[in-house]
């Protein structure tokens, strides 16, 4: 009876099977009925949980003494728990309940030992902790399982010692491991449901391009990412064609960016065909939705509203000779960007005219065009504008005024022109005032004959008539520019000023500044009333001796002045913002040097009832510009190449 009692210890759940069930059965039928009752009440003490078909199985394969059977009993102390009920959260999926159910169990078993030594079973603890969800499908699988399956009960599987206990363990992990990576459960046993994202997955970039590769033009400022700047609320007012409208009329798929599909199509934002159909080149209002001159499209070219305008100033002194390369005059390092617009006003300029307009189409190169152009005797002015622009500006008005009647050749004077940019006016006068150090009034006496003589605008409407006067065009435009050759001197002998601009100055020019006529006419109110003029921070720009950087060193002896100035106003307070004022002293080919200003310039939205330019800009001149610009580039090259391939010889 010893010799059986340490044999069903170490059998386990295997003692019904092979010769050692045989010889347990003998043993019980010898028993008398008392002893199969007291161990039928002690095997329903030891499966409580156990189903009533599989305890009567029990009972009819495996009956042990009472001894033996509460020997065993002490398995019950480490028989895992069921999972307690659930509290009240979020939906968890069933890897998520398996998981925790399986940690759980493992907290509980941490004072097992040699958990891998070999053990029979294989599922009884595993289908006990899957939880009610798993085990009402695994079911069916169960009943249709192979006999031998069904001898091994779960009564019999319950009186494995620790090792066995410890080594079902390790099998669980191993299937919850399984679980955890979507192998658990296969064929006939249930699959995990697919698990859904909380949270809609990232839009994903159709363009493989980089950003790098995208047009990121140093001069086409305006091509920036379509995305970023809607991103920071400077886009379209209400675009017709809005992220949002397009994503809601089926033109971009969700999970690709509004960035991506502009940078595949098109740098250009897409128009719809509706439109096209309805937009009207010919009227409409300040904020018409479509509207050519409106809000929305100077929102998408200027989204801060502020145009960048190059205006500068040369007396040529009537020199045929031009500048070899004019990049510094018309693209200075100082500032990274180029502007939006150049005008360029000339006094005494070049006989050949045209050759100097296509010299300057030459520098400024492809991204600009020639928007108009006049002149009045050799009183020249030039207006270049950025191509994409051309479509937003009015048709273009000039005018001009003498004031040297008795000249045949009309070097004295001035020369206008206008147009109207979005709802912006903008007048450009350059001027060739009389020269002469003690001729003020004179000077005074042009510049009052100018305002009062220049008519203009004539066709295009003013967009602020309220303010304007028939006796000062430059109360009829928004924004004026006057440049030129005003021929105001420095009241000071030539020794004085040459010894104020021996003390290195730098950029301080006050003390000759105290001497200058024009600002000292200009605080008394008595010519260009209501301009203004930028800080001067340069060295005079009069008179140079021709090919050299010395001032006039022939009899004469002329004072150095600051004739070629720069002046602005503006109908609104701060819209013109003066950003450098400056000359530019590497142009020698005169006795002046260049004088330029960069400016930042507010603009408005303006309607589509004005007469527009339709686009215009001198083609012909725009051609032979870019192919003497090319036609160069490849000289040049031809040059470098030659030179390398070259070899000199040295003879000892």
């Amino acid at each position: 009876m010893n010799a059986l009692n340490g044999f069903s210890q170490h059998s386990g759940a295997c003692v019904t099977q092979g010769p050692e069930g045989r010889a347990v059965r003998d043993l019980q039928a010898k028993k008398a009925g008392q002893v199969a009752k007291q161990e039928a009440g002690d095997s329903r003490e030891l499966t409580p949980e156990d189903p009533p078909s599989t305890g009567s199985s029990v009972r009819g394969t495996l009956k042990l003494p009472a001894e033996e059977v509460k020997g065993n009993a002490r398995i019950k102390s480490i028989t895992p728990r069921p999972p307690r009920k659930p509290r009240l959260e979020r939906a968890a999926s069933l890897d998520e309940k398996s998981w925790r159910r399986w940690r759980r169990l493992k907290t509980s078993q941490e004072s097992l030992t040699d958990a891998n030594e070999t053990s029979s079973s294989n599922g009884s603890l595993q289908d006990a902790t899957l939880g009610p969800a798993a085990g009402a499908r695994a079911a069916p699988s169960e009943q249709s399982s192979s006999p031998d399956a069904s001898d091994a009960s779960p009564a019999g599987k319950s009186r494995g010692n620790a090792a066995d206990l410890g080594k079902r363990v390790s099998e669980l992990s191993s299937t919850f491991g399984e679980l955890l990576r979507g192998r658990a459960f296969s064929g006939s046993k249930p699959r995990l449901s697919q698990i859904t994202p909380t949270r809609p997955l990232p839009p994903v970039e159709l363009n493989v391009a980089s950003l790098a590769l995208r047009t990121t033009n140093r001069i086409d400022s305006d091509c920036v990412d379509y995305r970023r700047r809607s991103q920071r609320g400077l886009g379209r007012v209400s675009s017709s064609s809005s992220d949002s409208r397009l994503h809601g009329s089926g033109m971009v798929c969700d999970s690709c960016s509004t960035d991506s599909m502009k940078s595949t199509f098109s740098l250009l934002a897409p128009i719809r065909a509706k439109d096209v159909r309805s937009r009207s080149y010919l009227e409409g209002s300040l904020l018409a939705n479509g509207a050519l001159l409106g809000a929305e499209e100077l929102s998408r070219y200027f989204p801060d509203r502020n145009v960048g305008i190059f205006v500068a100033t040369w007396n040529m002194q009537g020199q045929k000779e031009l500048p070899v390369n004019l990049d510094d005059f018309l693209l200075p390092t100082d500032p990274d960007y180029a502007q939006d617009m150049y005008v360029i006003g000339v006094q005494e300029g070049c006989p050949d005219r045209r050759e100097w307009e296509i010299r300057l189409q030459e520098t400024l190169g492809p991204h600009y065009v020639m928007f108009c152009s006049a002149a009045h005797g050799v009183l020249y002015l030039s207006i270049f504008i950025r191509r994409d622009l051309i479509w937003f500006c009015s048709e273009v008005e000039y005018a001009t005024v003498t004031t040297r009647i008795v000249s045949q050749i009309k070097t004295k004077g001035a020369l206008g022109i206008c147009f109207t940019f979005f709802g912006t006016s903008f007048l450009f006068i350059t001027s060739h005032f009389t020269s002469g150090d003690s001729k003020v009034n004179e000077r005074k006496m042009d510049y009052s004959k100018t305002i009062q003589a220049l008519a203009l605008p004539k066709n295009v409407p003013d967009t602020n008539p309220y303010r304007s006067s028939s006796s000062d065009v430059t109360t009829r435009f928004d924004e004026v520019f006057w440049f030129g050759d005003f021929n105001f001197r420095l009241n000071k002998d030539r020794e004085a000023v040459d010894s104020i601009l021996k003390q290195n100055l730098e950029k301080d020019m006050s003390k000759l500044l105290e001497y200058d006529q024009l600002i000292s006419e200009m605080s008394r109110g008595s010519i260009f009333k209501g301009f203004q003029e930028a800080d001067i921070h340069f060295r005079p720009s009069y008179k140079f001796d021709i090919g050299k950087d010395s001032y006039d060193t022939t009899s004469k002896q002329r004072t150095p002045s600051y004739t070629d100035r720069v002046v602005y106003r503006s109908r609104h307070k701060d819209d013109i913002h003066a950003v450098k004022y400056s000359s530019c002293p590497g142009i020698r080919t005169s006795d002046h040097r260049p004088v330029f200003a960069l400016f930042r310039v507010k603009v408005r939205p303006g309607r589509d009832n004005i007469p527009l330019a339709a686009g215009q800009f001198d083609r012909e001149l725009y051609l032979i510009g870019i192919k003497r610009r090319i036609t160069k580039e490849l000289k040049k090259r031809q040059e470098q190449k030659d030179q390398k391939s070259s070899s000199v010889c040295s003879i000892s």
